[in-house]
């Protein structure tokens, strides 16, 4: 029993920062190619992760894995699709809105302005970009995932504990430093 949580927990880990160094290539991308506003840290750390990422990775495998595996239909259709659709539209919509909230105690200011979107909640959430979150938790969910399950599944329980166990260390040395630099 303890060492399947365990094993629960370090793959955990090894998909966060997986999907928080995604995130962050996601962030940079969108900064350098689409807005040409040249590049910048993306992330609240020094590393290239972005940790909301991350964290609502986990959220998302937590409340939507299952959902995803099964097959509900109206007549004919099967609508899975569409209402893991709704609901990773729905908790990365949450998400950010909770890192903005938490951001602006922690830092003063959250890193992102979508005043000039349509549809905007104090320019912290918008319709466009929880479009493109729901687009991107499905590239994740359906495609992503199951790679990075199979990756992990793969792993020896000593490999799995040695890049979990780093990877730990590297995010725990980064936080650190975040904060003694930034004060």
């Amino acid at each position: 029993m303890k060492e399947a949580l365990l094993t629960k927990i370090q793959k955990a880990v090894i998909y966060f920062v997986l999907y928080s160094v995604i995130g962050w290539c996601y962030e940079v991308f969108l900064e350098v190619v689409v807005y040409r506003w040249g590049f910048s840290n993306r992330g609240v750390l020094l590393g290239p992760y972005c940790v909301v990422y991350g964290f609502g990775a986990l959220i998302l495998i937590a409340s939507l894995g299952w959902l995803k595996e099964r097959r509900i239909c109206l007549g004919r259709v099967n609508v899975t699709p569409a209402l893991v659709f709704v609901g990773i539209v729905v908790i990365t919509t949450l998400v950010e809105l909770a890192a903005s909230y938490i951001m602006e105690f922690t830092h003063g200011e959250w890193l992102w302005d979508y005043t000039r979107f349509a549809f905007n909640f104090q320019g912290r959430v918008a319709l466009n970009p929880s479009i493109r979150f729901g687009i991107g938790g499905m590239i994740f969910l359906y495609l992503l995932q199951p790679l990075f399950q199979k990756l992990t599944t793969r792993m020896s329980k000593r490999a799995l504990a040695a890049v979990s166990g780093a990877l730990t260390l590297l995010l725990l040395a980064d936080t650190v430093c975040t904060f003694i630099l930034r004060g």
